[in-house]
């Protein structure tokens, strides 16, 4: 099996626009969580398989769960009166 290629970073969001997420790499990722008017950034790096695997499916099998999200859209997001943990 060939392994896709795949350009970093990539982003997706859940189709509520609740979550938002910036995949930099096969093991790190940002997520912006809307509640009201609050948004709260949680940036995110595996260590164990299962974070990885969800990492992957957010690259790769996305489309159940997740929708392509701009980069413009992330980053207007990420300006505005952001909460960081």
């Amino acid at each position: 099996m060939l392994a896709e290629k795949i350009t970093y970073p990539q982003y997706r969001k859940y189709p509520n626009n609740k979550s938002y997420f910036k995949i930099i790499s096969p093991e790190k990722f940002e997520e912006i969580q809307v509640l009201g008017n609050t948004k709260t950034l949680h940036t995110f790096e595996a260590k164990i398989l299962p974070d990885r695997n969800y990492i992957s499916d957010l690259t790769f099998n996305y489309k159940e769960h997740w929708v392509v999200c701009e980069k413009s859209e992330y980053e207007k997001l990420k300006t505005a009166n952001l909460i960081i943990k």
